[in-house]
């Protein structure tokens, strides 16, 4: 379609759980919505393939990958996305590929292409880059703070075999590749060309360096409509198949308008349309405990971009279950985002998150999930929900600083502070300019959103998408460290709010106890059909059913750690204590204060504590020959008995007459 305003191409991802001998959870056996992991990996391959299509082809283009079978230490992704490549590179669509991706890790200060699961393990890098044989155009990763020469060897690292596996396409294409296809293009006549760029030009570039993002907006738009409306109306008697084209051609002219203009103001007067220096970030703010009823909250704002991240701490039980490809099958810290469309000034549709949301969720999680204590540190599931509230770029970013800063202020442990920043970058010709703190028209008509988040010590995170067929090292590093320095100021500011996690959580927030059982316990503390571990639940709580909202969260791990979680201390302290004596051993020959609560004729049963009974023999009861029990003892007496050890029967054994 010629007269679109942009490329329809789609790239799925489609998870198969036959392909790792798994068979789908729920009611419905069958696979449902992709999960977030497929939606990312769809992206993933998206990213780096749309800059190698030409500009003015506007077929719908559709590349389908399902997977059929997985090896755990071979990406399933990274074959989808050379079969993306090699598939569109010997067909007939116009593609100036190929493209590749690796995955690169760092195991023992060795750098790893494509780590196995094993090696996953050990890596303190986890980064995907994609390219072409020539540069880099996609970098997604996850690094434990890590410097920037570090990430940069490793960027480097990665394109050494994406060379070799794009090579590797190039020799299949040579022999099966058909000849590219002709395609329509809308042309667009010298008279149109010249007559929008006349009319415009001006007002435009005023336009173009008003600083409120809302009047820049409006003002362009309305400039849009009016030259629209001017060639509607004296072309009014065309056939309307021709006048829908010609208004299609001026507003491709006005954009191109634009475009040049706004990067003629970056590159030839060195300036930003904002009147921003390239390496000045916006005027920032930053605030805590906004919401007085949750965990913990922060407001980030910087510039016309805000984000308001609220923390919620719940019990471990409380993880996400995944169902997917990977060899994961929960997961504690989860970071979600939220983009409504007010936060753009518009109105739209609501519904499931989009591919958009999931991708900066994931980004931000992935940046604070290196800080986040581990479950023997702080043993709670961590959610971060990011709701953004104003948006003129990097929301992302400000979704990992407001986020970082909840956490701290609901008493999470973090191991240090995280901030994000994003940089753009403006090409003509040989010549560059790198502009720190990009806001949405830099995103836009610039041709780079790198987007680096990390502590003082290093990079947590990092995510690069181009508009361009890739960029040098040169650039990378230059970026990798103006970024470094502005993140460094973020972190600064972030600390006038809050300088280090809380020592302790809001009087909402379940607080927790943990014990040790032996494995062979776990059994009597939870009862035969977990009659024991429900009465525990609600004698403790006061409650009749385990499902009620003040009852005791308990969760029992297979190694016999118990995690009690209430709001209530007290709470806590009963139910640890009735686990207590499930599980307390009676020690043979200590001495114990015990209540009678059964007489029999050849003994009486006596209760050491709740749950743990013995026997007190006739013969044990005193030093001279007792005839009856009543003689000496009665139901509710306490007496000082010695432990004895176990009978044939299995039962303690006490004796009175040796503790007397």
């Amino acid at each position: 379609n010629v007269l679109s305003d942009f490329f329809p191409l789609m790239v799925l991802y489609q998870e198969k759980l036959y392909s790792v001998g798994k068979i789908p959870g729920g009611f419905i056996k069958r696979e449902g919505r992709p999960t977030d992991a497929a939606t990312l990996a769809a992206r993933m391959i998206d990213r780096p393939m749309r800059p190698m299509f030409p500009e003015d082809f506007k077929n719908e283009v559709q590349i389908v990958n399902t997977v059929l079978s997985v090896d755990p230490d071979n990406s399933p992704e990274l074959a989808a996305m050379f079969g993306s490549s090699l598939c569109t590179s010997i067909s007939k669509i116009p593609f100036d590929g190929p493209i590749a991706g690796v995955k690169v890790g760092r195991v023992n200060g060795e750098f790893v292409i494509n780590p196995t699961v094993e090696e996953t393990e050990l890596t303190d890098i986890e980064l995907t880059v994609a390219g072409t044989s020539d540069a880099i155009n996609m970098v997604e990763a996850g690094s434990k703070e890590v410097s920037e020469d570090d990430m940069l060897e490793a960027l480097m690292f990665g394109h050494e075999a994406i060379k070799e596996l794009c090579a590797f396409e190039n020799e299949i294409i040579s022999e099966v590749g058909e000849e590219k296809m002709e395609y329509e293009v809308l042309p667009i006549s010298d008279d149109v060309r010249n007559y929008v760029t006349e009319y415009c030009t001006k007002r435009l570039d005023e336009a173009l360096r008003i600083k409120d993002k809302l009047t820049k907006y409006n003002a362009i738009d309305s400039l849009k409509e009016e030259i629209v409306s001017k060639y509607e109306e004296e072309n009014k008697d065309l056939d309307p198949e021709e006048l829908n084209k010609l208004l299609t051609s001026v507003k491709l002219v006005f954009g191109e308008v634009e475009y040049n203009l706004f990067r003629s103001i970056v590159v030839k007067e060195g300036m930003r349309a904002d009147g921003r220096a390239m390496t000045e970030i916006r005027p920032i703010s930053t605030d805590i405990d906004l919401l007085p009823r949750t965990h913990g909250s922060a407001l980030f704002t910087r510039g016309e971009t805000q984000s308001l991240s609220v923390t919620t701490l719940g019990a471990l039980g409380e993880h996400q279950i995944l169902d997917g490809l990977d060899l994961e099958t929960e997961k504690r810290f989860m970071l979600h985002y939220n983009f409504p469309q007010f936060s753009v000034g518009e109105t739209g549709r609501y519904g499931a998150p989009g591919r958009r949301e999931i991708g900066h969720g994931a980004l931000g999680e992935r940046a604070l999930a290196q800080v986040i204590p581990s479950e023997e540190e702080f043993p709670y599931t961590i959610r971060v929900v990011s709701e953004v509230l104003e948006s003129n770029g990097s929301s992302s970013q400000a979704s990992i600083c407001a986020g970082c800063m909840s956490l701290m202020a609901a008493g999470v442990p973090i191991k240090d502070m995280v901030a994000g920043i994003a940089m753009g970058l403006i090409t003509e010709g040989d010549k560059y300019t790198i502009l720190t703190d990009i806001q949405g028209m830099e995103d836009h008509l610039g041709d780079m959103d790198f987007k680096v988040a990390g502590t003082k010590n290093g990079i947590c995170a990092l995510q690069m998408d181009i508009k361009i067929k890739g960029i040098t090292k040169e650039i990378l590093k230059e970026a990798l460290d103006k970024a470094k320095t502005a993140r460094f100021k973020v972190l600064e500011n972030m600390q006038t709010a809050i300088s280090k996690p809380r020592s302790e959580l809001s009087k909402y927030a379940p607080k927790i106890k943990q014990m040790k059982i032996r494995e062979d316990q776990i059994k009597l503390v939870i009862g035969r059909g977990g009659d024991v571990i429900t009465k525990i639940i609600q004698d403790a709580s006061g409650v009749k059913s385990v499902n009620d909202k003040n009852a005791i969260k308990i969760d029992i791990e297979d190694d016999g750690r118990i995690m009690l979680y209430h709001n209530d201390i007290n709470v806590i302290e009963k139910a640890c204590n009735m686990i207590l004596d499930i599980t307390r051993e009676v020690e043979e020959g200590k001495l114990y204060n015990v209540k009678v609560v059964k007489i029999e004729s050849f003994g009486c049963f006596v209760e050491v504590w709740p749950g743990c009974e013995g026997l007190v023999h006739i013969s044990k009861l005193a030093k001279d020959r007792v005839s009856k029990v009543e003689d000496v003892v009665h139901v509710g007496d306490m007496i000082v008995v010695k432990a004895m050890g176990v009978d044939n029967k299995g039962r303690l054994n006490f004796s009175r007459k040796d503790a007397l």
